[in-house]
């Protein structure tokens, strides 16, 4: 079968493999027919060679996190043949660590987790897969077209149920949330909100593009403008950029009692001049929290599916941006200017 594949660590060697191997019994008892695999800066980092690992006894990852797929065979009734399914990336780690003994893999405290497609476990983008029961996400019949979104959203139903929980040390009731970055986290991170009831405030450099119609049609109000020159103070921020200025500046702006949920990932290397006393004063006196969050366990992606299907379908399929066939597969791993979700079609 085709699969996509990499050598970890050698930047250039992404390849269309015509005989990669069957997936092996032992991945899962679920054997998934692949529909669609989506696109993310991950696998862009991992084609450049700054990271990924392959599975034991190969020098081949296969790339894909965002999967879809339809279930071919499922002897244990968890599925039915025909059903949408969508694998969970993250596999706890063979020991294993407090966390990931109760099933919260996303907080594995030992980093001998396995993930899909990034680290030891083989990755979705290859024309059939398999998966065990506990790893397989069913999704509603009408999400054919857009449950590849499914990952991103665990992602940010993970980071919602965080700030839910911090929520809960004091009498808190939120009014307003302000997402940074339109990106697909971004714009998932402000469906969430909308879905919460929020005033949802989305902030983005970009005026010209889908993105500010995006936000919009999730009754979002939207800000091309630097963090610290909006004239209110959110309860709530998600801050999905990673970019240092934007990330200061957001624990700079929360509200009293505010909490700042940290997304996007760093680069590092860039030297900020900043008052860290008077960050820290404020954080102190106001009772702000700051905190990351990364990955999801399983009650995040069910709740992630629960948010998908509640959610307005065409809205969801104006954030694939390009949809490219298997055979195309570079152009896919081509990032476009005004890309927001690229797809890998392996139905085309």
């Amino acid at each position: 079968m085709r699969a996509v594949t990499v050598i970890p660590g050698v930047s250039g060697s992404l390849r269309l493999l015509d005989d990669y191997p069957e997936p092996a019994s032992d991945e899962g008892a679920i054997l998934v027919e692949a529909l669609a695999v989506g696109i993310c800066g991950t696998d862009i980092e991992i084609i450049e060679g700054h990271y990924g690992e392959a599975p034991p006894g190969t020098d081949h990852l296969v790339l894909g996190h965002e999967s879809l797929g339809r279930v071919l065979e499922d002897p244990t009734g968890t599925l039915q043949p025909g059903d949408l399914v969508a694998g969970i990336v993250r596999h706890p780690d063979p020991l294993p660590c407090p966390n990931c003994a109760v099933g919260e893999w996303d907080m594995c405290r030992n980093g001998m987790f396995t993930e899909h497609g990034i680290k030891a476990l083989p990755g979705f983008a290859r024309q059939r897969w398999r998966v065990q029961p506990r790893f397989a996400v069913g999704l509603h019949p009408a999400l054919h077209e857009v449950g590849v979104l499914l990952e991103p959203t665990s992602v940010v139903a993970k980071a919602w149920e965080h700030i839910d929980r911090i929520g809960q040390r004091a009498e808190w009731q939120p009014r307003t949330a302000l997402i940074t970055g339109a990106g697909p986290i971004g714009l998932l991170a402000a469906l969430l909100a909308s879905q919460r009831g929020l005033a949802v405030h989305v902030l983005d450099l970009a005026t010209d593009g889908p993105k500010p119609a995006l936000a919009g049609a999730l009754g979002a109000t939207y800000h091309s403008v630097p963090v610290d020159q909006l004239d209110f103070e959110p309860d709530i921020i998600v801050e999905c950029t990673g970019a240092p200025v934007v990330v200061l500046e957001a624990m700079c702006k929360v509200a009293l009692n505010g909490i700042v949920c940290l997304t996007g990932v760093s680069t590092g290397g860039r030297t900020i001049d900043f008052d860290a006393g008077a960050l820290n004063r404020t954080l102190v006196l106001e009772n702000n929290v700051v905190f990351g969050s990364v990955n999801a366990n399983r009650r995040h992606w069910d709740a992630a599916a629960d948010a998908l299907a509640r959610a307005d379908h065409a809205w969801l399929g104006s954030l694939i941006t390009r949809r490219v066939p298997l055979s195309d597969y570079a152009r896919a791993y081509s990032p476009g200017p005004e890309d927001i979700k690229v797809v890998l079609d392996f139905t085309a």
